[in-house]
């Protein structure tokens, strides 16, 4: 078969199967690159602390990679303009939501004060920073949640959702950051409130499975380019083979019809 495979229009096609599986080749790599790249965490620049303007401006979303932030902002409580929430996580029954005007912007932004096991609490906490003074709170950025997301139960609700706030706080000028701080021990202590448990945010690594399948395909690809190949070289030479067998046999014949036509 080899000597099929040597004559100059089956190297030519070889030629260009390696090209192709080479071609096939780079493209896997490419994929199997990219599925690694995916898989890389974001990197963690949550945990130095950012001023909010540096960070984000009115009525932008939070991305993904703002997430757990830490901020700094300074700003005017809202008096009246508490909300108190249930249902959440990070300690408490309820749960104090202040009505922050932003220093320098003069946007609104709703901000997590602490939690109580009572209402009652809860809502003085909030009403007790709401009382003029300029305060600074440090603590950690996150996107707005959606109405939708409310555990609502008996009046009650459970997502820091500014498309709400819009319609309850009483004093609102239209401009609002669309994502909410929880603030960190220092500001729950002035409300005389629990603080809520907040820790950095993890980025996990997710491997991107479908550009690795896309890399075996690749791989596959190059070796099927070489193997098609060798099917043709190898049904070429089986082919001679049966032309070569076919033409013995009637060499054969002709001489044993020959031989008969003698005896006669």
């Amino acid at each position: 078969m080899w000597a099929v495979a040597r004559r100059p229009k089956w190297i030519a096609l070889l030629l260009l199967a390696l090209l192709l599986a080479a071609v096939f080749a780079f493209l896997g790599k490419w994929q199997l690159e990219r599925s690694i790249e995916n898989g890389k965490p974001l990197p963690a620049t949550t945990e130095t602390r950012k001023s909010l303007e540096d960070a984000l401006a009115p009525m932008r979303p939070v991305v993904d990679s703002l997430a757990g932030q830490k901020v700094r902002v300074s700003g005017t409580f809202v008096e009246g303009d508490t909300t108190v929430l249930t249902g959440r996580s990070g300690g408490g029954t309820y749960q104090t939501v202040g009505h922050l005007v932003v220093s320098g912007t003069g946007a609104s932004l709703p901000v997590v004060i602490g939690w109580s096991d009572q209402r009652t609490a809860a809502v003085a906490g909030g009403d007790r920073l709401a009382d003029g003074a300029t305060v600074t709170v440090e603590g950690r950025l996150y996107p707005a949640e959606s109405p939708d997301q409310d555990a609502y139960d008996k009046g009650e609700y459970s997502a820091v959702a500014p498309a709400r706030f819009v319609n309850t706080w009483k004093q609102f000028d239209d401009r609002m950051y669309l994502g909410y701080v929880v603030a960190d021990g220092s500001t729950a202590k002035a409300a005389d409130l629990g603080t809520i448990a907040d820790r950095a945010p993890t980025r996990e690594v997710q491997f991107d499975w479908l550009n690795l399948f896309y890399a075996i395909e690749w791989a596959v690809f190059a070796g099927f380019a070489v193997f098609l190949w060798y099917r043709f070289v190898k049904d070429a030479f089986e082919r001679e083979e049966e032309e070569r067998r076919e033409r013995l046999l009637s060499a054969d014949g002709a001489s044993a019809d020959g031989a008969v036509l003698d005896r006669r």
